[in-house]
């Protein structure tokens, strides 16, 4: 029914490590020096208040303080990853995009080297952010297909209702946009059961649903054509009246991208 993708979009393609021939060198921001006075320490302990709804410099700010911390106990936590991703999400151009993503990348793996591998939103970060690095390098994303299933099956057993379902969503978009084997680990059984799992168990997230509907539509079985419609709107619905801060604009492409192919489809067949 649908077109066939290698990879998805939105932070879910392919990740590796070494990240070779991506930049590794550290975006420089802007008025630092309307930076406020804080520590790694202090961050940690409030970053819940650091999400999706904060604004640019806000991140920016908190990212160049954990740059320079040298603490054991907050290199091995997920804020320094979690942050670039926050960023990376919302950067229109491409090598600043990948820039920041990288960078979380190397937080995720240094809070893995001093112990973090036990969190669950550590594999989490670096699966999402090494996506958003190779996503327009799909060489490099079909080489490491099998270690971005690894740590998305880390994250999903260690902590499976991280950012509403996010583990489920993942692995299921991966398992529904990968090439099937022998070229790689493609399985749209798999893709189903997780995005439905996802759906179900956390209803509020509009992702969920919209990945639920492209692994239905995938199927391609007619009867669930009004499933996938519900599923679709229920998702556009959340969107547009929940509080999604920067991640709602990227997140609506996503919406639109499926929408025109669904709409596409259905003419071709008229």
């Amino acid at each position: 029914m649908r077109k066939a993708r290698l990879l998805p979009t939105v932070s879910i393609l392919a990740f590796l490590t070494g990240c070779a021939g991506l930049q590794r060198d550290h975006v420089q921001f802007d008025r630092l020096s309307d930076c406020p006075k804080q520590t790694a320490a202090l961050l940690v302990a409030n970053q819940s208040q650091l999400s999706p709804l904060s604004d640019t410099h806000t991140l920016a700010c908190s990212l160049t303080v954990l740059r320079d911390t040298q603490d054991p106990a907050v290199r091995r936590t997920s804020l320094g990853s979690r942050l670039c991703l926050h960023l990376a999400e919302r950067e229109a151009n491409q090598e600043t995009r990948e820039k920041l993503a990288t960078e979380g990348v190397g937080f995720a793996e240094a809070a893995l080297e001093q112990g973090g591998g036990g969190d669950g939103a550590v594999h989490y970060y670096l699966a999402a952010n090494l996506g958003l690095a190779v996503r327009e390098h799909i060489t490099v994303a079909m080489e490491n297909l099998g270690r971005l299933e690894g740590e998305m099956k880390q994250a999903l057993a260690l902590s499976p209702d991280i950012d509403d379902g996010g583990p489920l969503r993942l692995l299921g978009t991966l398992y529904l946009k990968a090439p099937a084997w022998p070229n790689g680990i493609g399985d749209r059984d798999k893709a189903l059961e997780l995005l439905e799992k996802a759906a179900k168990e956390h209803p509020g997230h509009p992702l969920n649903h919209l990945f639920y509907a492209q692994a239905l539509w995938d199927e391609g079985n007619e009867a669930a054509l009004p499933q996938v419609k519900a599923e679709f709107e229920l998702g556009e619905q959340l969107l547009a009246e929940g509080l999604w801060g920067y991640s709602k604009e990227p997140w609506k492409k996503e919406f639109d991208e499926f929408q025109q192919e669904f709409e596409e489809a259905g003419s071709s067949r008229q």
